[in-house]
C-alpha cells in the first residue's frame, strides 16, 4: 500500500469514510452471528408478502447445515448452489458457511456441458436446485462427483404466488431431499461446530479469464468481509436499510454487493425471484427499498415500462450500476425521469465485486479526450496503479493497464497455478482493462486488452459461443466478438463463413445457439459473411471484425 500522498483519490471521499477500516470478525460466519445478535427480531429478508427475521432465518440454516453434515459435508467441501433470487439462497449459503464447506454459486441458465464442466472443477459434493430441474440436472450429471441434488421451490416463504413470477403449478421434490421439508425435520438442530478461518475459501465463483475455459476463483473469508463490509460502510448503511437484489446472487456482485451487505448488516434483503422490471418496481415501493446495485441493463428496462416514474423510487438513498460501461447520456436519463443519480462502480469477480466507485453524492467526472465516464475513485484499503508493457507506472493522464491490490482481491484461481501467476504476480490483480487515472485520482476505463465480452453485467468467452456455432453442419468458420449496445452495455455479436454447398440464415443460427447456451451468452447479430479477415499463420482476426464493425 503506497502512502496518502500517493493517493489522490482520498480527497474525493466524503468526511465519513474511512481509508483504511479494520475488519473485526473471524469469519463470515462470525460477522453474521454478531448481526443476529444484535438485532434478532429485525427482517433479514423479504420475499413478496412473505419475511424472516435474523434468528428465523439463522434456525433455517442451522437446520440446513445439521442436514448437510448428515449427508457428510465438512470443512473444504464444495456444495452449489443453482438458484434464483429466493430466500433458500441466503439460507444455504449460511448453512454451508456453518460447516466450514466452500459454495459454489451457479447460474441456473446453464445447461449441459456448461454446467457439467464447472461440476467436475470444483468436485461439488451435491447441489441445491430449483424444483423442476432436478430432473435434467441429475442427467447432466450422471457420473460426476455431485451425489445428490436437494430441490427448493421458489413459491415457498410467501403467499402471494405473483403469475408474474410463477408458473402454475409446483413440480415434485428431488427425491433427494427439498429445502422445506429439510427445514421442518430439523428444525431446532444444530451443526457441530466448525473452526472457519479468515483465509479458508467462502466460496468459487466462476469467470472467464483471458484465454481458456472458466477459471473458479477463490474467494476467501477475508476478501469478502473486506468486500461487503467496506461498501456498507461506503453506503453509510443505517440499522432498517432494504437492500434489494436487483442483481442475480450468483453473480459476484448479488452474492457480494446485495446479499453480502444486507445479511452482514442491520439491514433487510429484498428479493423477488428471477429479474422483471415491473416486478422489480413493484418491490421498490412495497418494500421501501433504500439502495440497491445492478447491471445497467435492469435499470434500462425501466424506461420500457410506460407506468414508472419517481413514485417508485421515494425511499431510495443511492443507487449503484457495474458490470457494464454506462453512457453519461444514460445516467442523465434516469435522473430525469426517475429521480436518483445512477452511481458508477467497478469491480471483477477477482476483487470480489466492487473495488473502484463514484463517491456517495458525488458526480462522476467525463474523461475529454475519449468521452467515457469515470468508474470512479479506490475503494477503502485499495492501491490502484496504471502501468505500461513492462510494468512502469504511467503519469496521470496516460493510459495503461490497471492493476488493482487490496485484501479484497483473491488469493488464486482453484486448482489453476498458471491463471495465478499470469493473472495475479505478487498479489496484485492485473486486470486487463486499459484505463487512465487523472490526477485527482478518478480512474476511466477507456478500452479492454481482454477479448472478453460484457454483456448485462455477465462475462462471456467468445470461444464458448464459437464452438457451439461451429456445431451446426453449416457453419465453416466463425468469430465472436462484443460491439456496443445502449441497453446490455456489449452485446454478442458472430461472423460466420458457411461450408460450400449449405445454407443457413442469421436468425436460425442465433436460435440454434440460443438453445445450447445459457440466454446471455447467445449471439444477439449473426452476419454471415464470405470469409473471416485472418494473420498469415490464419489466425482469425477479431479485432479487425471489430474495428469494421465500429466504422460502418
Amino acid at each position: 500500500m503506497t502512502n496518502d500522498a500517493a493517493r489522490p483519490w482520498l480527497a474525493a471521499y466524503p468526511p465519513r469514510i474511512d481509508s483504511a477500516p479494520v475488519i473485526e470478525h473471524a469469519s463470515i460466519g462470525a460477522a453474521w452471528q454478531a448481526r443476529v445478535a444484535g438485532a434478532p427480531g429485525r427482517a433479514a429478508v423479504r420475499y413478496f408478502d412473505g419475511a424472516l427475521t435474523a434468528a428465523a432465518l439463522d434456525a433455517h440454516a442451522d437446520a440446513l447445515a445439521a442436514d448437510l453434515q448428515a449427508r457428510g459435508v465438512g470443512h473444504g467441501d464444495r456444495v452449489g448452489i443453482s438458484l434464483q433470487n429466493t430466500p433458500h439462497y441466503p439460507i444455504s449459503l449460511l448453512a454451508i458457511w456453518k460447516t466450514g464447506a466452500i459454495a459454489v454459486p451457479l447460474n441456473p441458465m446453464y445447461r449441459n456441458r456448461e454446467l457439467r464442466r464447472l461440476v467436475d472443477d470444483s468436485g461439488a459434493k451435491g447441489i441445491i436446485v430449483t424444483r423442476g430441474a432436478d430432473a435434467d440436472t441429475r442427467q447432466t450429471l450422471y457420473g460426476s462427483t455431485a451425489g445428490w441434488l436437494l430441490s427448493a421451490s421458489p413459491r415457498d416463504f410467501q403467499t402471494r404466488d405473483d403469475p408474474r413470477v410463477f408458473a402454475p403449478g409446483d413440480p415434485p421434490p428431488s427425491p433427494d431431499g427439498d429445502i422445506a421439508a429439510i427445514l421442518r425435520e430439523r428444525a431446532g438442530q444444530h451443526p457441530d461446530p466448525v473452526q472457519t478461518a479468515l483465509d479458508d475459501i467462502a466460496f468459487i465463483t466462476y469467470t472467464s479469464g483471458t484465454t481458456g475455459p472458466p477459471k473458479g476463483a477463490l474467494n476467501t473469508h477475508r476478501n469478502y468481509l473486506h468486500s461487503v463490509l467496506n461498501y456498507g460502510r461506503w453506503l453509510s448503511l443505517r440499522p432498517g436499510d432494504v437492500v434489494y437484489a436487483i442483481a442475480p446472487l450468483f453473480h459476484i456482485t448479488g452474492l457480494s454487493l446485495n446479499a453480502g451487505i444486507a445479511l452482514l448488516n442491520d439491514t433487510t434483503l429484498s428479493m423477488s425471484g428471477r429479474f422483471d422490471p415491473a416486478v422489480a418496481l413493484d418491490t421498490f415501493a412495497e418494500h421501501a427499498v433504500t439502495t440497491t446495485i445492478g447491471s445497467i441493463t435492469a435499470f434500462n428496462t425501466f424506461f420500457q415500462l410506460p407506468a414508472a416514474g419517481p413514485e417508485q423510487f421515494t425511499t431510495v438513498r443511492l443507487l449503484y450500476s457495474g458490470g457494464a460501461p454506462i453512457p453519461p447520456a444514460t445516467i442523465e436519463a434516469f435522473r430525469v425521469r426517475f429521480g436518483p443519480y445512477l452511481h458508477n462502480i467497478w469491480g471483477m469477480t477477482e476483487t470480489t465485486a466492487g473495488g473502484i466507485a463514484v463517491p456517495p453524492g458525488s458526480v462522476a467526472p467525463v474523461h475529454q479526450p475519449s468521452g467515457t465516464l469515470s468508474v470512479g475513485v479506490p475503494m477503502q484499503n485499495a492501491d490502484v496503479r496504471i502501468v505500461d508493457a513492462a510494468g512502469a507506472q504511467q503519469p496521470p493522464g496516460e493510459e495503461g493497464e490497471l492493476v488493482f491490490t487490496a485484501p479484497q482481491v483473491i488469493p488464486g484461481y482453484w486448482q489453476n497455478p498458471d491463471a495465478t501467476a499470469y493473472t495475479l504476480p505478487g498479489g496484485h490483480l492485473h486486470t486487463g482493462d486499459v484505463a487512465v487515472m487523472d490526477e485527482q485520482g478518478w480512474i476511466y476505463i477507456v478500452d479492454r486488452i481482454k477479448d472478453q465480452i460484457n454483456t448485462s453485467g455477465f462475462k462471456v468467452w467468445p470461444r464458448e459461443v464459437e464452438d457451439v456455432l461451429y456445431e451446426h453442419p453449416a457453419v465453416f468458420e466463425a468469430a465472436v466478438i462484443g460491439l456496443p449496445d445502449d441497453h446490455r452495455g456489449e452485446k454478442v455479436a458472430a461472423y460466420v463463413s458457411l461450408r460450400p454447398g449449405t445454407d443457413a440464415t442469421a436468425d436460425e443460427l442465433i436460435d440454434f445457439a440460443r438453445q445450447r447456451l445459457a440466454a446471455y451468452k447467445y449471439p444477439r447479430q449473426v452476419t454471415i459473411v464470405p470469409a473471416l479477415p485472418k494473420t498469415a499463420t490464419g489466425k482469425i482476426q477479431r479485432a479487425v471484425l471489430r474495428e469494421q464493425s465500429e466504422a460502418r
